[in-house]
């Protein structure tokens, strides 16, 4: 039969979703299902790894039901997952132990501090690229290990399987005969060796984490398993993986060094192609894997955000000041400024370049003509606030101005952001045709791996730009409205610790 398609599965943060692409890298059908968000207590966010199962399994078999699709027609299956949040389960029965820890979730940011404070950052950096925080994987995994009764233990006789969201799902597909991660994946947990691509026995020493616990690292492109018949009729190709903002780079085609990809999220995360080595950073941001394919590394720096679309929902849903996201961009321009509010939106901490878990969100610069427009204006800047700073942190590292920002994500929809976004760096903004970035290099990466594809030049071939926006701030407004933010970000560092 005539293999026409290729199967991306995009577990997101808050939804599971299918799509399915043709050789033209065109989106042909696509199902989406949300699923809850624990808050158990203030700072911590946790899922049901088995409803993140569940919803990812049916949106994949309703896209090709619905579509009167079969396996048969399915070259191959790419998986792209939110990073970070953590899963440990039961070998035999596949039972999760608990409820996953979300990358979002600062309920270890006292341990991190601790592994500060003794002096371990250089040693973490040096061989993982990572800042010490409660964002990455190995302090999850422990909390895991000491708060789950028994936990530990069986850990220790090999009873137990850990993973980040990749990992689970590939066990679940395969019906457990695959305990995989790919080196993006394995290089946001704190545990790997970025530069051997190897689990690293001192940090497993230092985190007290079994080494039995964890995933065999493939290549984020090749033949990885079969997922099981009785899921889609047929066994489907398990042939990339890797993490979302991984993905989304690859998707966007940002393939030689210098080339940068911004997704406006739930966070905001802004990645920059540095080529086959690592490049350590003078300015906070993070060096990490982008994806492997026939033994060549790929290499980012990544500056993270941690609210971004998560600021347009939290008005939303919080503060009921919108009814859809999609509202907020009207909203915005009813007004010609934010009249000197500023949101710095550290609902969980912040993330580059201040790596501090205890700010906290602040709406200064409030008067008595503030209105619900003003913040919704406030709310979209500093969503471009926090990503240009990123980003002239991150060109510094580089030592190269960048020419071009490509952009994706459901807030990459908005036109005033956007302008925004380009204004305050001073470079072109590319918004491309096909925006399931991240989707699309989960895709590109298990199509490659078949051959559905031939080679990343085919791929730079499909890559496509929808929209272009170019600078058009004066210099002198630019730098008073970035003074104007740092202000407020100040004002809310450190505040959970007074």
């Amino acid at each position: 039969m005539n293999r026409t398609f290729v199967l991306a599965l995009d577990q997101g943060t808050t939804s599971s979703r299918a799509i399915l692409f043709d050789r033209a890298g065109a989106v042909c059908a696509a199902a989406q299902q949300e699923y809850t968000q624990h808050y158990p207590q203030p700072g911590w966010v946790e899922h049901d790894a088995d409803e993140i199962w569940e919803t990812q399994l049916a949106v994949a078999q309703r896209v090709l039901r619905e579509n009167n699709v079969s396996a048969g027609q399915i070259a191959a299956l790419g998986i792209a997952n939110q990073r970070e949040t953590t899963l440990l389960w039961d070998r035999a029965s596949s039972a999760p132990l608990a409820r996953a820890i979300v990358w979002q979730d600062r309920r270890t940011a006292g341990p991190c501090a601790e592994l500060i404070k003794a002096g371990h950052s250089d040693l973490i950096r040096g061989k993982t690229g990572l800042e010490i925080d409660a964002y990455f994987s190995a302090s999850k995994l422990r909390w895991l290990l000491d708060n789950i009764p028994g936990a530990r233990a069986r850990a220790e006789r090999g009873e137990l399987a850990c993973g980040t969201v990749d990992s689970w799902l590939a066990w679940k597909l395969t019906g457990g005969h695959a305990h995989v991660t790919d080196v993006s994946n394995a290089s946001r947990t704190m545990l790997f060796d970025i530069h051997h691509q190897r689990w690293d026995e001192d940090l497993l020493a230092l985190f007290d984490i079994p080494a039995g616990l964890l995933p065999q690292v493939v290549d984020s492109s090749g033949r990885i398993a079969l997922s099981d018949a009785a899921l889609f009729g047929s066994p489907i190709a398990l042939a990339g993986m890797a993490g979302d903002q991984q993905a989304a780079t690859f998707g966007q085609v940002c393939l030689q060094p210098g080339m940068a990809k911004n997704t406006y999220g739930t966070g905001c995360f802004l990645m920059l192609n540095t080529g086959a080595q690592a490049m350590p950073s003078s300015h906070r941001m993070l060096s990490t894997v982008g994806w492997r394919r026939g033994g060549n590394t790929a290499y980012l720096l990544e500056g993270s955000v941690f609210m971004g679309g998560a600021s347009v929902q939290w008005l939303r849903d919080e503060l009921q000041m919108i009814r859809s996201s999609d509202d907020i961009e009207a909203l915005a321009a009813s007004v010609p400024d934010s009249g000197g509010v500023y949101l710095v939106p550290a609902h969980t901490g912040l993330g580059a370049p201040y790596w501090d878990p205890h700010a906290r969100g602040a709406l200064l610069g409030l008067t008595r003509g503030s209105n619900r427009a003003h913040i919704a204006r406030a709310t979209l800047e500093a969503i471009a606030f926090q990503s240009a700073e990123v980003l002239n942190a991150m060109q510094r590292d580089f030592g190269k101005p960048l020419s071009e920002l490509r952009v994706d994500g459901g807030a990459s929809r908005n036109n005033l952001l956007l302008q925004f976004q380009a204004d305050l760096l001073g470079v072109a903004v590319i918004r491309p045709k096909i925006t399931e970035t991240t989707a699309l290099g989960a895709a590109f990466l298990a199509g490659l791996a078949v051959g559905f594809w031939q080679d990343e030049a085919e791929l730079v071939f499909l890559w496509q730009a929808e929209r272009r926006f170019e600078p058009a701030m004066p210099d002198a407004r630019r730098d008073d409205m970035m003074a104007g933010w740092k202000r407020a970000v100040e004002r809310a560092r450190d505040w959970a610790e007074h």
